[in-house]
């Protein structure tokens, strides 16, 4: 048996799913442009240092789910898919993605962006387990969003944590497996990179590059417009 964890923003997709959410937003008047982007710059500056404190983060990205119905956001989703996700969905990552799904192994989408935002876009790549930051929900039929995450958000060595509990969730561990793998983009999945037999280095940053070449990791591109 074998384990193949993808991440998601900048790795299986040719852009950040978080961003381009937010891109959405502001095109359908939600959000003000000027405010929105700048807060991202400030955060994503902190991502690529590696400070990001992930609970301010998420305050700020789960706050638009709570100004709507759940059933608008839905639909908007549906709208977002077309129009930012699957422009950015390259055919070398879905490539990938069946590569392992016909192989039979048991893969996974591990992302710090939340389960609202990417669980269609798992589904898009025919991914059926998603690990990603759980936005907490009211206690009533409409499934209203809180703003505010619930339990461990999948970052850093969160994914780590989480995917263990996924796997003891069915009955697995690390060991139950020959070969795990984990592919992603950026230095702040070292954690879970780590973790796995064989880390596979997507697109990296500079910072991740610099730890792939160091350790021998594989290097490749998932780019939409790879050859």
């Amino acid at each position: 048996m074998e384990l193949a964890l993808f991440d998601l923003d900048n790795t299986l997709l040719s852009g950040d799913s978080d961003f381009e959410w937010a891109q959405f937003l502001i095109s359908k008047g939600v959000l003000d442009r000027e405010v929105q982007e700048a807060r991202n710059l400030q955060f994503y500056e902190q991502y690529k240092a590696g400070t990001l404190d992930i609970h301010e983060f998420l305050a700020f990205q789960l706050a638009p789910l709570t100004r709507y119905p759940r059933a608008r956001l839905d639909a908007w989703h549906q709208e977002f898919m077309a129009r930012h996700v699957r422009p950015i969905m390259g055919d070398a990552a879905r490539q990938k993605v069946q590569q392992h799904l016909e192989a039979g192994h048991l893969c996974a989408l591990v992302t710090a962006t939340n389960s609202f935002v990417t669980g269609p876009i798992a589904r898009e790549f025919g991914i059926g387990n998603l690990i990603a930051t759980i936005p907490a929900c009211k206690q009533d039929a409409q499934g209203a969003f809180t703003g505010q995450p619930r339990g461990t958000p999948a970052f850093k060595e969160g994914k780590v944590s989480r995917v263990e509990a996924w796997l003891e969730s069915l009955g697995l561990w690390w060991g139950s497996f020959d070969k795990t793998w984990f592919y992603s983009d950026s230095h702040n999945d070292l954690p879970l990179l780590e973790r796995v037999s064989h880390p596979i280095a997507v697109d990296p940053d500079d910072k991740l590059r610099q730890t792939a070449q160091a350790k021998a990791w594989q290097i490749i591109s998932l780019r939409a417009n790879a050859v």
